[in-house]
Parts: C-alpha cells; sequence; structure tokens
C-alpha cells in the first residue's frame, strides 16, 4: 500500500537533485565565465587601442545591459518557457566573448563585451534559472535549492576564475577566451532540462492577476520597493570586486595568478554563504537575514582598508568577503516570490536584478574612474562600505508575506 507513495516521493527527489544541479551547472558556467572576463583586463590595456577607463566602461555597460534585459527575459520565459530563453542567452553569450579579440576601439569592444554577451547573460541569467526551479520542485524546498544554485555562481568562479588566470599567464588572455566559449558550449543541454511554464501552483488569488496587474501592485508596494533599491547595493559591490579586484592586487605588488586565487577564494567560500542563505531563510526571516549580510559587508571591507595589503590580508579578504558575496541572493529571490508567487517571479526578480546592474554599472564605472583620476581605489571601498549601512537598514520595514491583499 505503501509503495507507490514512497516510490513518488522517490521521484520527487530525483527530480530534486536533477534540476538543481543542471540550474548550478547553468549558472555555474554563465557567472564564472563572465566574471573570469575581468582576468583578460591587462591583456586587453595592451592592444594599444584601448586603455583602462575605456576597458572599464565596457565592462560597466555590459553590468546595466544585463539589467535592462532581465525584466523582458522574464517576461519571454513566463510567456514562452525557460527552455529556449536559456538556450538563446548561452548562445548570444558565446558570440559575444569570441568577438571579443577582434574588437580593437572602444566601440566595437563596447558591443561585444558591453552588449551581446551582456545581453546572453541577462537572457540566461537568474532570474529565468530561479523562477524555472521555483516551478519545477516543491514549494517546501525552494529556499534550499535557491541557496544551492546560488551556490553554482560561487563553484562557477572558484574552478573558471583560476583556471582562467592560469591559461592567461601560460597562455595567453586569447587562449582564455577560448577557453570560456567552450565551457558555455558544454552547459548548453542543461538549458532542455530547465524547460518550464507557468503552471498552477499560485494561490487562486494570485492566478486571476495579468502581469499588467502584478506590475502595478508591485510598484505600489513598500516591501517591493525597499527589496529593489536594496539590491542596487548588492550590484554596487559585487561588480565593482569582480571589475576592479584584479587592479586592487596589482596595485598591491602581486602578480596576477594572486588574482584568479582571489576570485576563486571568493566563490568557495560563497558556496558555504549561500548554502548557509537557503538553510537559513527556510526557517527564518529573509528580511533580517539581508540586514545582517550588508552590514557585515561594510565591517569586511573597513577591515580590509586598515590592513597591510599583503598576500595574507587578501587572502583573508577573499574569504571574508565569500562568505557575503551572493548570499543576498537566494533571500532577495525568496521574498519576490513569498510576496507575489510563482507566476511572474522571473519578471519581477528581473526588475530586481535591473536594479542590481544599475548599481553594477556605476560599481565597475566609479571603480576605473577614480582608479585613473586618484591611483586608487580608497574613494569606491568607502563609498561601498557607506552603501552597505544603507542597504542593510532599509531592509527592515519589508513586510514577508503575499500582498495581493493589501494593494488593490
Amino acid at each position: 500500500m505503501s509503495s507507490p507513495a514512497v516510490s513518488k516521493e522517490q521521484k520527487k527527489n530525483k527530480n530534486f537533485l536533477l534540476i538543481v544541479v543542471a540550474a548550478s551547472c547553468l549558472v555555474a558556467a554563465m557567472f564564472g565565465s563572465r566574471n573570469s572576463l575581468s582576468l583578460t583586463i591587462e591583456g586587453i590595456d595592451q592592444s594599444q587601442t584601448l586603455n583602462y577607463l575605456q576597458i572599464s566602461f565596457a565592462f560597466a555597460l555590459g553590468q546595466l545591459v544585463v539589467g535592462a534585459i532581465s525584466p523582458f527575459a522574464g517576461m519571454i520565459a513566463d510567456k514562452y518557457g525557460s527552455g529556449k530563453t536559456l538556450t538563446v542567452g548561452i548562445l548570444l553569450g558565446l558570440l559575444g566573448i569570441i568577438l571579443i579579440p577582434y574588437s580593437t576601439t572602444a566601440f566595437t569592444l563596447s558591443i561585444s563585451l558591453g552588449v551581446i554577451s551582456s545581453i546572453g547573460l541577462g537572457v540566461a541569467g537568474l532570474p529565468v534559472v530561479l523562477a524555472s526551479v521555483n516551478r519545477l520542485i516543491p514549494q517546501n524546498k525552494v529556499g534550499m535549492a535557491f541557496g544551492l544554485v546560488n551556490a553554482g555562481q560561487s563553484l562557477g568562479q572558484l574552478i573558471l576564475a583560476p583556471l582562467a588566470g592560469f591559461i592567461i599567464v601560460n597562455f595567453g588572455w586569447i587562449l582564455c577566451i577560448l577557453f570560456l566559449c567552450t565551457v558555455l558550449l558544454l552547459v548548453l543541454p542543461f538549458s532542455f532540462t530547465l524547460r518550464s511554464r507557468t503552471d498552477t501552483k499560485q494561490p487562486s488569488s494570485v492566478q486571476t492577476k495579468s502581469l499588467s496587474e502584478t506590475l502595478r501592485i508591485a510598484f505600489n508596494t513598500p516591501s517591493y520597493i525597499y527589496l529593489v533599491v536594496g539590491f542596487f547595493v548588492c550590484g554596487f559591490h559585487v561588480a565593482f570586486i569582480a571589475t576592479h579586484m584584479p587592479g586592487v592586487i596589482q596595485v598591491c605588488g602581486l602578480p596576477p595568478t594572486v588574482s584568479g586565487w582571489s576570485l576563486g577564494l571568493i566563490g568557495l567560500f560563497n558556496i558555504v554563504g549561500s548554502i548557509f542563505a537557503g538553510w537559513y531563510i527556510s526557517k527564518r526571516s529573509m528580511r533580517i537575514f539581508l540586514a545582517y549580510t550588508y552590514f557585515a559587508r561594510c565591517i569586511i571591507v573597513l577591515l580590509f582598508l586598515a590592513s597591510p595589503k599583503d598576500l595574507i590580508s587578501i587572502i583573508l579578504f577573499s574569504a571574508a568577503l565569500g562568505l557575503t558575496y551572493f548570499s543576498v541572493i537566494p533571500a532577495t529571490a525568496g521574498l519576490v516570490g513569498k510576496m507575489f508567487g510563482p507566476q511572474f517571479m522571473a519578471t519581477l526578480f528581473g526588475f530586481a536584478l535591473f536594479s542590481h546592474q544599475i548599481g553594477g554599472f556605476l560599481g565597475a564605472y566609479l571603480g576605473g574612474y577614480f582608479f585613473s583620476v586618484t591611483g586608487d581605489y580608497t574613494t569606491v571601498w568607502l563609498l561601498d562600505a557607506a552603501l552597505a549601512v544603507f542597504a542593510a537598514l532599509i531592509h527592515l520595514p519589508i513586510k514577508e508575506k503575499l500582498v495581493y491583499s493589501e494593494v488593490t
């Protein structure tokens, strides 16, 4: 009598693992490849046709484009399914990356790196992946699944960044570009595993809402606005570090291989942070977790500024930073789903990610700007610490419940 129930439960668990593994591998490749591109800045800078500020702008533009395309990618995935959306995104990302060695002017680099590859990353980004996971697994496992998938980003950074640094040092940055393109090709089949469309798991009050109604309600909900604004700070913080950490390390007088290992360490410890985040938000308050995490970032940055900037301090900073690096994503995505249900989660999280990437644009560009003006990154580090305190405070008034009954 119990064997059919057991068999059904075993099937659910098997599907859970398959979906989480596929999603984790896909975001690992997309995020790891994108972050590893910052290691090629020195090689691109030696082309004698591009300077550091122009390259920084291309990376900053990419942050903005990823955010701008994310809501539309979410709308497409919500309507037509995630499988085709993810496939198109991966292929566009690959095309943009392979065009980078041929981009010898500020304009062409902005198109290849800042537009084409970034559109691909935005289309095959976290809003679509997490929304697909949210639809394909039981709701009581969503928090932990988000943490595990988010850890996939870190795993990609942990594996790909050191490999990219090794390839650049020993074989040149162009071969690194080819390596990253190969990685994207290898994960293309996972988009088929994550194919999904809107289902009927959401509450009946949610099912009756159209996309336009949902967006109107969302942007009249203070809790959603606070969440979106707070995510801006995460983008500033992450993009500045992802783009300019190699430059920070170079200013410290350390070799390029340390940059790869620094990004790798951030990825390694973010796996721990992401899994902990998934466990924590499954049992406790998401908004409190976000407030604590942003405040911790401020403390970590200030301690790094006061450190001697040697190899030990870089290692300790990278490890501490990794614990908070992307651990806010599961809670942010979880709050979107909790407030509005899974029906239009890809679109709503896409708008949050747009705010994130506007912050990313400023983090990437201002890092290059202030370095060009002052010769160091201290101004941006201080700005980053101040923004982290602001983000910690703005998450406190968020209400963690379905909002459809409150806003009409």
